[in-house]
This record gives C-alpha cells, sequence and structure tokens, in this order.
C-alpha cells in the first residue's frame, strides 16, 4: 500500500495555516488595482469591462482557492492529462473556434469564450515538470530525453501559430525553454540553439504575414507611419512619460479620456496605470510583481519534491517573462506581440491562466513536505 506522508495527517486547520497569506495578500491586491484600473477605462463608471473583470476576478480567485487545496500528488497525476485537455480545446479551436479580428483563437464554452493559448501557458509547464521529475539528473542532457518535450512543445506552437498569434506561440516557447533549462539542460546548447535561431531569422521572416512584419518595422522606427501602424506605440510612450513622477492623478489622464490609447483595457492597461499614477505608481506595482515571484521561488525552494520545485520555478520564470514582455511592449523596447499583463489586463482566459498556475503554487506550499507518488 502507498504511503501517503503529511497529507493523511493534515487537518483543514493545518493547511489552513500552511497557506501562503503574502502571496494571497499580492494576489488580491493586483486584482483590486487592475479592477480599478479597468474602471477609469471606462472614465469613472461600471460599464461592461469593469463588471465583467469584477466577475471573472472573483470567480477565478475562487478557482484559485480550490486549487490550493487539491493535494499536489493530484496535480502530479493528471498532469499529463491537464495537457492534452488543453491541447484537445487547441484542436477544437482549429475547427470550431471563434474568429475576431482576423484570428481565431477561441471556442466557445457555453458560459464563456475560452483562448486555449492561454492554458496552454500553465498546461507546458506542469507537463514538463512531471516529464524530467521521472528523469535521473544525469540523463537530463541525452538526446533521447530531448525528444518527446520537443515534440510536445512543437504541436501547440504550431497550432497557435496558425491561429493566427505568433506573439502567444512565442511566449509558449519561452515558457517550455526555461522549464527545460531548469531541470538541468545545459547552458551551452541554448546558445547553440540561439545560433541557430539567428542564422534562420531571414528565412523565418519570409513566412511571417504582412502584419507581422509591419510590427517588426514599427518596432524599429515607428515615427515613420504615426498615424497608422506606429500609432499605438507612440501615444503610448506618450502616456507614460506625460505621467511623470507622481502621474496625473486617478481618472485624469488625457491620453485615456481623450481617446488617443487604443486598447487600454487590454494589453496597455499598464500605460493607462502609469500616466494616472507615475513613477511613483508604476514602481509600486513593479515591487508587487517582484513579491510575487519572490514568494513562487521561495515556495519552490522550500518544498520536499522535484515536481513541485520544477513547477514553481517554471512558473515563476514564466510569470517574469510575461510581465517583461508586456512592459517592454507598450514601452517600445519589443515588438506589439499582443501580451497581456498578468492579471492587470481585462481578459478571461489570461486572468483563469495566471490565477490556475498560482492555484498549483499555492498546492506545492500547502503539501510541501508531501512525496510524490
Amino acid at each position: 500500500m502507498r504511503q501517503h506522508f503529511y497529507k493523511n495527517n493534515m487537518s483543514f486547520a493545518d493547511k489552513l495555516s500552511a497557506v501562503d497569506y503574502f502571496l494571497v495578500f499580492l494576489v488580491l491586491a493586483l486584482g483590486v488595482i487592475s479592477i480599478f484600473s479597468m474602471y477609469s477605462t471606462e472614465g469613472g463608471s461600471f460599464g461592461y469591462y469593469t463588471r465583467s473583470h469584477i466577475y471573472r476576478f472573483t470567480t477565478f480567485f475562487l478557482f484559485f482557492s480550490f486549487f490550493s487545496f487539491l493535494n499536489i500528488n493530484l496535480w502530479y497525476k493528471f498532469s499529463y492529462i491537464f495537457y492534452f485537455l488543453i491541447l484537445i480545446l487547441l484542436l477544437g479551436v482549429h475547427f470550431y473556434g471563434i474568429t475576431s479580428s482576423g484570428s481565431k483563437r477561441w471556442i466557445s464554452l457555453i458560459v464563456f469564450n475560452l483562448q486555449p493559448s492561454e492554458m496552454m501557458k500553465v498546461g507546458i509547464i506542469i507537463f514538463l515538470a512531471k516529464y524530467y521529475n521521472k528523469i535521473p539528473a544525469n540523463d537530463v542532457n541525452k538526446i533521447r530525453f530531448l525528444i518527446l518535450p520537443i515534440f510536445i512543445l512543437f504541436i501547440p506552437l504550431s497550432l497557435v501559430a496558425a491561429q493566427p498569434d505568433l506573439g502567444t506561440s512565442l511566449l509558449i516557447a519561452m515558457t517550455g525553454i526555461s522549464v527545460i533549462f531548469l531541470a538541468g539542460f545545459r547552458l551551452k546548447y541554448f546558445f547553440y540553439l540561439f545560433i541557430t535561431l539567428i542564422c534562420l531569422a531571414p528565412v523565418a521572416i519570409s513566412f511571417l504575414k504582412p502584419y507581422q512584419k509591419s510590427r517588426i518595422l514599427t518596432f524599429l522606427n515607428p515615427e515613420k507611419d504615426p498615424l497608422g501602424a506606429g500609432y499605438q506605440i507612440i501615444q503610448s510612450k506618450i502616456a507614460v512619460g506625460s505621467g511623470g513622477i507622481f502621474g496625473k492623478g486617478f481618472l485624469k489622464g488625457s491620453q485615456n479620456y481623450l481617446d488617443y490609447l487604443p486598447e487600454k483595457h487590454t494589453d496597455f492597461i499598464f500605460t493607462l496605470f502609469s500616466e494616472q499614477f507615475g513613477f511613483i505608481g508604476s514602481t509600486i506595482l513593479l515591487i508587487i510583481y517582484a513579491l510575487i515571484i519572490y514568494r513562487i521561488i521561495r515556495i519552490g525552494m522550500r518544498t520536499k519534491n522535484n515536481f513541485s520545485r520544477l513547477f514553481c520555478f517554471g512558473f515563476a520564470t514564466s510569470f517574469f517573462i510575461f510581465v517583461t514582455v508586456n512592459m517592454s511592449m507598450v514601452l517600445g523596447l519589443l515588438p506589439i506581440v499582443g501580451a497581456p499583463l498578468p492579471i492587470m489586463s481585462y481578459g478571461g482566459s489570461s486572468l483563469l491562466s495566471m490565477l490556475s498556475g498560482l492555484g498549483i503554487v499555492m498546492s506545492c506550499k500547502i503539501y510541501e513536505r508531501e512525496q510524490i507518488n
């Protein structure tokens, strides 16, 4: 009979005492900030986006709480199933997806439209965490053990890129590669891969769609088409710069309220926040994100099993990547790739993905002494 050390000895009170309440507080704080930001995008009224965001955050925060108390062995046991369910949904998008703005990224689940590519950001981490948990550390760099991770990563990348959603596919790729690296894959192989990708870049560019090429050219020189392709990034940088040190104040951003700033409730939510609260407010927001990442890493360092450790480190890395890419994008440091800011941006699928991942992280914390069976 299998021994479930610690699990059978934990009462509900023990589980409650094991919760990382500081992480819960940080998530709630970010949720409250996101609600006020959404309220600001609608000119200080509880319009559609604000009400929808409140409903989604409340619902998915309950998911986060429920997932937190599921034993980490359950997450380990169903890791592959979790990945393949999301993969099936991605295939469903390909055949039965909802098309919007020229992209087919969503599938109707009756209650709401889900973007499976967002959930794949978590699915790829949990799959690889289980896979590498089973492989001895000395075998990680053997080619035969790299074939399956590449295959498992390539399938969703191809499906997401075909939607087309090159930005999300790149984020999934970076997430998967980071987990492989954290599992112990040698750095020199990543260097070889990087050199190969650089050499193949001209070939890859030839396969890009016209709007994707336009985004790259706009990134290099947004002033070339200030009223067209470069409009978003120019207005974004103006808004961030106009916030100054202390910002213009809540509900007082001119770029927002004069409708100069497009997509302000989704990918460019940080721009709106920065204009209103300035450098000080932006720094506080960055500190909250940094503390969330720190708490995730801390949980990973304290856990007693490799699966939980690898998942926490992988999720912390991906969370950092998502925040960095979004903020770099709106500041003109990276091309616009349609990357939402975790928890802050409007979008149910992104919110569900992040809170689900944080729920698994909290499960790692509550069951930190659990042995994986």
